[in-house]
C-alpha cells in the first residue's frame, strides 16, 4: 500500500496528530495567559487582602500565576517535569498553611517559590534571547519575565523580615504603617516600587542584607529591561529587510 501523498494534510492521520502537537505546544508556550494571570494578581491582590476570605482568594490568584508559568515554560517534556517538581512543594506549602496556620513553616514557601520564579524567569529569557522574530507572545514573555521579576523578590523580603531579629530589617515612615512589620501587599509594593527603581522612600531596608536585596533587585530591574530592549530591536530590524525582499 503506497503512502498518501499529502501525509501533512489536516484529513490524515499525521496531519491530525500535526494539528494536535501544534495546539499543544501553543499552550505551553504561550506567554499570553500568564501576562493575563499577572494582571490579573495585579488588580485584584490590594482590594482582597483586608477581607474575610482574601488569603484565600491570593491563594487562588498564585495558583493560577504559578499553573500558567509551568504551561508558558513546558514546551519541553524535560523542562515541564522540572517545572512541575518545583510548583509542586511551592504550592503544597502555600495551601497547607492555608488551610493551617504555621502547618509548614514560612521560611519552606518562601524559598520554594523563589527557586520556582527564579526557573520561570530564566526560561522566560531564553525563549525571548532564541525567538526568530517578534510577535504578540515574545512580547507577553517579555512583560511577563519582567513583573515575575518583582515576584521573585517579594518572599526573599519577606524571609529576611522575618529571620531578622528586632529592630528588622526594614521600617515604615509613612502613617498609618509606622511600627508595622513588612508582610502582605506591602512587600509586593515595596519590590516593585524597587524594581523600578523609584523608591519613595516610605518603606526603608536598615539591615545590611534587606539593603543588598534591594539593590540586587534594582540592578536586575535594568539590565533586564536593557537586554530585553536590545534584543526585540535586533531581531525586529533582522526581519525588516526579510520583509522588503518579499514585498519587492
Amino acid at each position: 500500500m503506497s503512502p498518501p501523498l499529502f501525509p501533512n494534510l489536516p484529513g490524515s492521520v499525521p496531519g491530525r496528530l500535526a494539528v494536535v502537537t501544534a495546539r499543544i505546544g501553543l499552550l505551553r508556550f504561550s506567554a499570553v495567559e500568564l501576562l493575563i494571570a499577572l494582571v490579573l494578581l495585579f488588580l485584584v491582590t490590594p482590594f482582597v487582602e483586608d477581607l474575610p476570605g482574601g488569603s484565600f482568594v491570593e491563594a487562588v490568584l498564585i495558583t493560577v500565576v504559578m499553573v500558567s508559568a509551568v504551561l508558558a515554560v513546558g514546551a519541553r517534556r524535560q523542562t515541564l517535569m522540572v517545572a512541575l517538581l518545583l510548583v509542586a512543594p511551592a504550592l503544597a506549602a502555600k495551601w497547607a498553611n492555608h488551610v493551617r496556620h504555621n502547618l509548614i513553616p514560612s521560611e519552606i514557601v518562601f524559598v520554594t517559590s523563589m527557586i520556582f520564579f527564579a526557573f520561570v524567569i530564566a526560561h522566560l529569557l531564553r525563549f525571548i534571547l532564541r525567538a526568530p522574530r517578534v510577535d504578540a507572545n515574545v512580547l507577553c514573555a517579555g512583560i511577563s519575565g519582567y513583573l515575575m521579576l518583582g515576584l521573585l523578590w517579594v518572599p526573599a523580603y519577606l524571609l529576611v523580615a522575618r529571620v531578622t531579629s528586632p529592630p528588622g530589617a526594614f521600617i515604615f515612615t509613612a502613617r498609618p504603617d509606622v511600627g508595622r512589620a513588612l508582610d502582605g501587599f506591602n512587600a509586593f509594593y515595596f519590590s516593585f516600587i524597587t524594581l523600578a527603581t523609584v523608591g519613595y522612600g516610605d518603606v526603608i531596608p536598615i539591615s545590611k542584607v534587606a539593603r543588598m536585596l534591594a539593590m540586587m533587585e534594582a540592578i536586575t530591574g535594568v539590565f533586564y529591561m536593557a537586554v530585553m530592549i536590545s534584543r526585540l530591536v535586533a531581531v525586529y530590524s533582522s526581519t525588516q529587510p526579510v520583509r522588503q525582499e518579499r514585498a519587492d
